[in-house]
This record gives C-alpha cells, sequence and structure tokens, in this order.
C-alpha cells in the first residue's frame, strides 16, 4: 500500500485507542466525537488487516499485532512531534520548572539525595517532587505526567526510553555488638534474624508471604539456590528504617551496598559482604518517548547521570 493513500490522522487515532483502550475516552482524549472514533477504528482496522482492538471480559484487549505496531507509531508520533516544536533553550538557573520523578526509596535515600544537592546550586528555582512506587503506573509515565521513573525494573513497556543508572552490589549491615560479629560465615548468617526490605515496580503493593521464597527477591532466591532460606522478623519498605533497626537490634540488613553506605561512618554498625553470592543489581532510569527531545528533560537525564558516575565508585 502506498503511504500517501494512507490517512496519517488514523495512526494519532491507533496510538490514543491502546492507551486508552476505549473507544469514548479517546474520542474525548482528541476532542471528537464516538461516532468518529468508531468511524476511524474501522478504518485502521481495514487498513491493518486486523481487529486491532477485541471487547473481552476485561474490556477492549488489543490483538498481538496491534502490540507489535504499538511502540513503533509511538516512537513515530513521538519524534514527529519534537520535529513540529520550536527550538527553545533551557536554562536551569533561571527555570521554575517542576519535575515529578518516580523513585523507589533505594534510589531517593541514595541516588536523588545527591542530585537535590547539586539542584541547589545549579537550579535553585526547580521543583522536585518525588513520587513513591505505589502512586504511579506505566500509564502515568507514558503519558508523561511523571517525567521519570528510577528503581529496579523487572521489565519495561518497549515505548519507554530507559538507562541503567548504575549496578550495585550486596553488603550485610550488623550493629557492632552482633554476637556473630568475628565469626560472619554461611551457617552464623541463617541461624541470625533479618530484615528484608525492597520495593520494586509501580502500583499499590500488597503484603509479603514468608513462604513464598520466589517473590521475596534476590537475596533469597540465591540463598534458595543453595538450598537455603533465612529467618526474616521484619519486613519494610524503606531502607532508612532497615538500617536503624539493623542498628538497634540484633537483626542483620542485606541490601544494596549503596543504601548500606549511607551507616559507612556510623560507629555503632559494621558493613560486611555477604557470606554467599548476590548477583549485582540495576538501577535504571525510565521515561517517556514523549518527554525524550525536550530540553529541559534531557538536562535533568544528563544531570542524574552525572551526578551516578561521582557516586559509582562509592
Amino acid at each position: 500500500m502506498n503511504i500517501a493513500k494512507v490517512d496519517l490522522n488514523l495512526l494519532v487515532y491507533l496510538d490514543v485507542l491502546l492507551r486508552e483502550g476505549s473507544v469514548t475516552k479517546a474520542a474525548n482524549q482528541l476532542s471528537i466525537t464516538q461516532p468518529a472514533m468508531s468511524n476511524g477504528l474501522k478504518r485502521l482496522r481495514d487498513l491493518f488487516k486486523d481487529p486491532l482492538l477485541v471487547r473481552t471480559s476485561d474490556g477492549m484487549t488489543p490483538t498481538q499485532r496491534a502490540l507489535e505496531i504499538q511502540p513503533i507509531i509511538r516512537d513515530v508520533l513521538a519524534k514527529l512531534e519534537a520535529s513540529i516544536q520550536p527550538e527553545t533553550e533551557f536554562d536551569p538557573a533561571t527555570s521554575a520548572r517542576t519535575f515529578r520523578i518516580m523513585a523507589s526509596d533505594y534510589a531517593e535515600s541514595t541516588l536523588l539525595m545527591e542530585v537535590i544537592g547539586k539542584l541547589s546550586s545549579l537550579a535553585p528555582n526547580i521543583t522536585l517532587d518525588v513520587i513513591t512506587p505505589s502512586d504511579v503506573t506505566f500509564h502515568d509515565v507514558e503519558h508523561g505526567k511523571v517525567d521519570m521513573a528510577i528503581n529496579r525494573f523487572e521489565e519495561l513497556p518497549l515505548s519507554f526510553h530507559q538507562k541503567v543508572v548504575w549496578y550495585d552490589t550486596f553488603s550485610c549491615v550488623l550493629k557492632s555488638d552482633h554476637p556473630i560479629i568475628g565469626k560472619f560465615n554461611l551457617e552464623q548468617y541463617l541461624h541470625s534474624q533479618h530484615i528484608w526490605v525492597s520495593k520494586t515496580g509501580f502500583g499499590v503493593g500488597v503484603g509479603v508471604d514468608p513462604n513464598e521464597v520466589q517473590k521475596l527477591g534476590w537475596v533469597d532466591a540465591e540463598l534458595t539456590k543453595l538450598g537455603k532460606k533465612r529467618d526474616i522478623r521484619i519486613f519494610t519498605r524503606h531502607y532508612h528504617a532497615a538500617l536503624q533497626l539493623a542498628k538497634a537490634q540484633n537483626l542483620i540488613a542485606t541490601l544494596p551496598s549503596k543504601a548500606a553506605n549511607i551507616f559507612k561512618n556510623d560507629s555503632d554498625v559494621v558493613i560486611l559482604e555477604p557470606p554467599f553470592d548476590i548477583p549485582p543489581i540495576a538501577l535504571k532510569m525510565a521515561w517517556s518517548a514523549l518527554l525524550h527531545h525536550d530540553a529541559g528533560h534531557i538536562w535533568l537525564r544528563r544531570l542524574i547521570t552525572d551526578v551516578a558516575k561521582e557516586l559509582e565508585g562509592q
């Protein structure tokens, strides 16, 4: 088919339909009537020789063909949108922009603390709104309602841009007079009591089942490979809470090393290497194609990358 004969507005319709999953919502988003959107969907089905969206018990569900073309169309439209925007300079020293960043407690405690320090001198009028993973969805990031997500992700939508901020190893934090100091080995580790800390992904979190070891994350997954299981007494989603508990109680916190190093100068704690191998984890930042060419967003991404490099050896 000759592309010159294709109404390119249909691609905009399809992009919104796949994001909204509803003819009514898509029509409202584009400020057109529902019959016009329904007609657009019919023409799209004729164009692609595929139903694209099928009504199921879960609502309008995209077909496999639709899922395959969605990131391609999103990327094309994002580039077109960027190309027709007027060129504007971004001056961080005078900008009063608000950036919204979804960040895990781990990322906030380590990376963003340093980023905020840089902002105070480089961009004193910029506001940073840090949102927890439970507050947002992939949909919010995809639409540009949230500028960026910084976390450890199992997987991300194909339409997202992403970059590894750093790789981090694991460390064990214990109070300085913990009874196993001096004889820290796997056997003593397993005989001790532990604090579990983690929160990844998007959306509202749910409680942890201590018996579902396969869902507990990297530390417990590696112990399972050894046929071992640790005694977890406390489950928390906050790294500072885990560190304080390890400092005050005879509990071991096994967590990413950059989080453990928050207490590296505290004489009341000891930081040790785990007595078994745990693969490094990747902290990533992800953002919408809609913001990829935004001058202010580019500046923020570069700042975060620079700060991460400074912290890499710590």
